[in-house]
């Protein structure tokens, strides 16, 4: 596992819609690692274009709180059964025009 560099986190790009961590390698891709592995002790980001390899520099009290998975399942749960509620009442008012 050729290491190219070892980088602080901070100086990583950091997307909080994949919970990935980012930095340009020199073969024109990116090095990546996901913040799971991160919180799982990982400090080791590869590039999915060449061999080469990152050690990340970092504390875990920089690193963002992974999400809560219950709670967005919970979340979704409502939002749908909200929609669900006001698609019923929507029928239910067509099929009550319809009658008239």
């Amino acid at each position: 596992m050729p290491l190219y560099e070892e980088i602080e986190i901070e100086d990583m790009t950091y997307d909080p819609e994949t919970l990935m961590y980012s930095y340009p390698c020199p073969c024109g891709d990116r090095f990546k690692i996901h913040l799971d592995d991160l919180w799982d002790g990982e400090d080791v980001a590869d590039c999915q274009s060449c061999t080469l390899f990152i050690q990340v520099i970092y504390e875990e009290e920089d690193l963002p709180p992974l999400p809560d998975e219950d709670s967005d399942s919970e979340d979704e749960a409502e939002t749908k059964l909200k929609e669900t509620a006001v698609t019923e009442e929507n029928i239910i008012k067509a099929v009550d025009a319809l009658s008239i």
